[in-house]
């Protein structure tokens, strides 16, 4: 088995314009379920606010007077209005700020559900390199040509409403970002904040500048991977 797969790189016109060498360690990895369902839970429970709060009985205002005497009046025995029963009462098992949603993901774990997530892309023909966006100033004129063009490649990704693409760009672009930044249905990210949830999210994965991104990606990957495995041999 070889560890390297050759791949076709496309201008923004949707030609070819060379050919790359993928790594198997970050796009030829065979498809983990289970440690992909294990991270993508793990990273949207991080993502949880737990903004949500409820007040019991002891924390709402009122409630400091018998409603009515206990016997005589017909009607159910009350001592507190402040009571969960009551409307304006308090919350007997509502979700309350001083829940923890998070979940501890190891990054040895992370890195290697990313690099399955886009070995599956990969494998699905849904992930495209392109050389270079070639965009001087920002323009969403061009950034739409380029969708449109890298159609040929991507059957369904110019009519795609929404989630269509994940644009992954080897380092900051501002113009890039402008230029997309009213498109709906695509994100733009840099290979250093890209995650396995976004790559599931969208269909299309475009990596942009694909020699450095590629580049960039095996070292994400193989650096996190190396200190995992330094950290187990220190214990």
């Amino acid at each position: 088995m070889t560890n390297h797969m050759d791949a076709k790189i496309y201008d923004v016109k949707g030609k070819e314009a060379g050919t790359l060498t993928l790594p198997e360690a970050v796009f030829g990895q065979a498809w983990n379920a289970n440690l992909v369902h294990e991270v993508v839970v793990s990273m949207q429970s991080n993502a949880r606010s737990g903004t949500a709060h409820t007040k019991f009985r002891g924390e709402v205002a009122g409630g400091g007077k018998k409603p009515w005497k206990q016997k005589g009046t017909g009607r159910a025995r009350h001592g507190s209005s402040r009571s969960p029963i009551w409307v304006g009462g308090g919350v007997a098992h509502g979700p309350r700020t001083e829940k923890d949603y998070s979940k501890k993901i190891n990054k040895n774990v992370r890195s290697k559900a990313l690099a399955v997530v886009l070995s599956k892309k990969n494998a699905d023909g849904q992930i495209v390199f392109v050389d270079t966006l070639g965009l001087t100033k920002p323009a969403a004129k061009e950034a739409r040509a380029m969708i449109d063009a890298l159609g040929s490649v991507a059957k369904d990704l110019p009519i795609k409403r929404k989630n269509a693409a994940l644009i992954i760009l080897s380092g900051r672009d501002e113009i890039a970002e402008k230029s997309f930044r009213n498109f709906g249905n695509v994100e733009v990210v840099q290979v250093k904040d890209v995650n396995p949830v976004e790559v599931l999210t969208y269909k299309y994965v475009i990596v942009v500048d694909a020699k450095a991104s590629v580049e960039a990606l095996t070292k994400r990957v193989a650096t996190k991977a190396t200190t995992a495995k330094a950290g187990k041999n220190t214990k």
